[in-house]
């Protein structure tokens, strides 16, 4: 069943004015420097954290921060942790903030990082999938990117010229996908709008083409201390995936242009919470992705 979205012609794909249209829908909702920066502000000098950029947008109001932990160890490894690919999605954001905060020191014997707090500082504004040009970011990590919050990241990671270990990028799947952004992806491309749906529990994606199987089950162990896993469904699919193992689907995350394809690391995932999950709250989506990081540090450190 086709769904109206009233932005647009149905079956045409948007022109420039439509994606104004869109743009000047969209209003703040909360506050990056309050929720945000604030925080990373408050971190104590055992991290180091620089701007890497900042959104063409407002570059003042929407800096791009790093913060990264070097290790005294010459033979640590590094890994990457990127929150907020999509805006909208809190408990990634958050969620690598509170690991920041309350966990990272306890591995500085042992790794190096590199934490990306919130990827997408204007989607986490006005709490949208999308950037202020209509493009997801989460499908943007690709050559010539038309997404400055993903070019931003790769260029980044080019200057820091390290190999990584260990790549989780977090996310969450919301009742808002349903009945906002998937119409919204099906009016800008001029497609018909299917009724899907929204799995009730945590899962991982593993990229199809280096799936870490043990990787995935060992966070899927650790995050089943905190909250449910989503079941597969009656077709054994989890949002249109076959399940490879309980909680565990895949994606080709290099040719979908996805944040945990953009290196070369040997064990990457991408979280999924479900925050509208009559059994979850905020803190339990939080501390879900905050489990996500000890587990797959605790593994990928233990099998390096």
């Amino acid at each position: 069943m086709d769904r109206f979205y009233p932005i647009g012609t149905p079956g045409e794909p948007w022109d420039a004015a439509n994606k104004q249209e869109w743009f000047d829908a969209q209003t703040v909702q909360r506050s990056y420097n309050d929720e945000v920066l604030s925080k990373i502000e408050a971190l104590d000098d055992s991290f180091e954290v620089f701007t890497y950029g900042a959104l063409p947008l407002d570059p003042e109001r929407y800096p791009l921060k790093a913060v990264k932990i070097e290790s005294a160890n010459d033979e640590a490894p590094w890994v990457l942790v990127t929150g907020g690919v999509h805006g909208y999605e809190t408990s990634g954001v958050q969620g690598a903030l509170g690991f920041l905060a309350n966990d990272a020191l306890a591995y500085r014997d042992r790794v190096n990082m590199l934490v990306l707090p919130c990827v997408s500082p204007w989607g986490y504004e006005v709490i949208n999938r999308w950037n202020p040009n209509c493009h997801d970011p989460n499908r943007s990590f690709v050559a010539n990117s038309p997404s400055e919050e993903a070019a931003a990241v790769m260029n980044l990671l080019g200057e820091v010229g390290v190999d990584f270990l260990m790549h989780v990028d977090l996310h969450e799947t919301t009742d808002s996908d349903e009945s906002e952004f998937r119409p919204a992806l099906a009016a800008r491309d001029g497609l018909a709008s299917d009724p899907g749906l929204i799995p009730d529990g945590f899962y991982t994606v593993g990229d199809t083409e280096n799936p870490q199987p043990e990787f995935q089950a060992a966070i899927i162990a650790g995050v089943e201390q905190v909250t449910h896993i989503a079941p597969a469904d009656d077709a054994g699919q989890i949002i249109g995936s076959d399940v490879t193992q309980h909680g565990v689907i895949e994606y080709p995350f290099t040719e979908l242009g996805l944040c945990a394809g953009v290196t070369s690391a040997r064990f990457t995932t991408t979280t999924e919470v479900y925050p509208d999950s009559p059994n979850a709250t905020p803190e339990i989506c939080i501390a879900a992705q905050v489990a996500t990081l000890r587990a797959g540090l605790d593994f990928a450190l233990a099998n390096s």
